[in-house]
């Protein structure tokens, strides 16, 4: 499997939000100014690239520029909007809709059946891998570096099918970035990354209810 490689990045949430004018008119000053969120890893992205004073940071539908503080569209320059960057508290950190609802799924076999009381996202992901019974990490620390470049891999290449090559690109450097850590260091910044919004949660969401179905 062939993937980018690893380019560098910062990976902590800082206190600071930066949002779009999502008025249907975004340059009228007639109507209350309206604000929308760019996702946690949009977020990232767009403030790690103003802290290294660059003009401009691309994203996956459009880039920022930091001079003219605009959004404007990857394929039509004519597609403007106004941006800003904000100072927030944790506690006023927008709420996740979508983690708390039930995606739709027709799998009859989540967690049982022909798997036993393993998950069976679990038993894919080391049947793919080709790892035996006794090959776990906490055992084998060496198998640390390789399980998270395995996992950077399908995060940029699960990215490009779903066009968000940018955000997976982050976020695999991120995970990258841990890969010489303990087991347990590993799995705390994988939860961390989960809990992000971005697609990542959903796509990890949907396989694992569909997985083992038929």
């Amino acid at each position: 499997m062939t993937c980018l490689q690893p380019t560098g990045s910062k990976d902590n949430l800082k206190d600071v939000q930066w949002l779009w004018k999502s008025n249907s008119d975004p340059w009228s000053e007639s109507v209350p100014a309206e604000w929308s969120h760019y996702s946690d890893v949009e977020n990232l992205i767009i403030e790690g690239a103003f802290l290294d004073t660059q003009s401009r940071v691309t994203l996956d539908d459009y880039y920022i520029d930091f001079q003219d503080n605009r959004q404007v569209s990857n394929i039509d320059n004519y597609k403007q909007r106004p941006v800003q960057r904000v100072v927030r508290n944790r506690e006023d950190k927008h709420l996740r809709k979508a983690r708390f609802m039930d995606l739709s799924t027709t799998s009859t076999r989540l967690f049982g059946g022909q798997y036993g009381w393993i998950s069976p996202f679990i038993i894919e992901v080391r049947r793919d891998l080709g790892l035996k019974l006794d090959d776990l990490p906490s055992k084998k620390p060496n198998m640390i570096p390789m399980l998270v470049e395995k996992a950077a891999c399908g995060i940029i290449d699960e990215g490009k099918y779903l066009r968000k090559k940018q955000e997976a690109e982050k976020i695999a450097n991120m995970l990258r970035e841990k890969k010489n850590e303990s087991m347990k260091e590993v799995w705390k910044y994988c939860a961390y990354l989960y809990s992000l919004e971005s697609f990542l949660y959903k796509t990890l969401n949907t396989a694992m209810r569909v997985v083992g179905d038929k």
